[in-house]
């Protein structure tokens, strides 16, 4: 097995993952579109060559790192058209699981490992080989794919099967996106209030604050099934209710907040009002057929 190691698509993501590399003494073989970009991983060190097949005919361990699922798509299907196939290759790019997925399917056939190695993080953490990946596949897969990972790796998640990885990049992003949301909603409201910004943020970052609903309410009760006592859906939706018409009085639109409060009007309608809040969970393991609690 050759040393070098394969990286197709060298963007800022691409290109911060070859400088770590090549800091740790790996030849790495690239190649990119754009020009401008093979003349800065060429600055870097990087082998730049013309094609996805030119990279697996000196590299048998490719990292794919693409702006856009049909990229990602291609590119497997040319690697497999090509005279050497790789042994193992890295998706990193961000895409969905069916993506993953269909990109397996493709190199199973060619006995070709594929795992997908999400990111979590930035750059600089890319470039410093203190990457945090959320992992996919098989085991075997998997044991072909983390000699190169642990190069670059601080911390790695392995999830389950192909798609996993990704799918637990796209359920984190989505969280931080909505949250988002809801905080700058929060913020319109209370500094609307007259609360400082600071305040508000040391009032949140409390333990008993943003971290709570997680820690608690799905680390201990959800997970637990343990819905008795506690603060009740009733109460919660009263206090939503509250926030709602606060807002309202102070002309500030609430978008999440308003989705949000919706649940609590079902579950409180379906005979769930003393039921701690978290209860409102139930709701989801209907609604997608699901169990959220250890005990099935």
């Amino acid at each position: 097995m050759t040393k070098s190691i394969g990286i197709i698509g060298l963007g800022n993501a691409g290109a911060a993952m070859c400088r770590a590399l090549i800091g740790k003494g790996v030849s790495v073989i690239g190649v990119d579109l754009a020009p401008a970009r093979q003349d800065a991983a060429r600055t870097l060190g990087v082998v730049v060559v013309d094609t996805p097949a030119a990279v697996a005919a000196q590299a048998d361990r490719i990292i794919l790192s693409l702006p856009k699922p049909e990229a990602s798509l291609a590119t497997v299907e040319a690697l497999m058209a090509a005279e050497h196939r790789p042994t193992v290759i890295i998706e990193t790019s961000t895409v969905t699981p069916k993506t993953v997925i269909a990109c397996h399917a493709r190199c199973a056939p060619h006995r070709v490992a594929f795992v997908d190695a999400a990111i979590a993080g930035g750059v600089a953490s890319m470039a410093a080989a203190e990457i945090t990946f959320f992992l996919g596949g098989s085991a075997d897969d998997i044991a072909k794919a983390r000699p190169v990972l642990d190069l670059l790796a601080q911390r790695i998640f392995e999830l389950g099967p192909i798609g996993a990885g990704m799918g637990a990049k796209v359920v984190n992003n989505g969280v931080m996106h909505a949250v988002m949301v809801v905080l700058a909603e929060a913020f319109a409201v209370s500094t609307k209030l007259g609360i400082a910004v600071p305040t508000m943020i040391d009032i949140l970052s409390r333990p008993d604050g943003l971290m709570r609903p997680l820690e608690h309410r799905v680390g201990e009760r959800i997970r637990g099934g343990d819905y008795a006592a506690g603060m009740s859906v009733s109460n919660a939706r009263k206090d939503s209710v509250l926030a709602l018409e606060t807002a309202q009085e102070l002309g500030v639109p609430l978008f999440a907040h308003m989705a949000a409060h919706t649940p609590y009007e079902i579950a409180e309608s379906t005979g769930m009002g003393e039921l701690d809040y978290a209860a409102i969970a139930k709701l989801w393991e209907h609604w997608a057929g699901v169990s959220l609690s250890d005990k099935g």
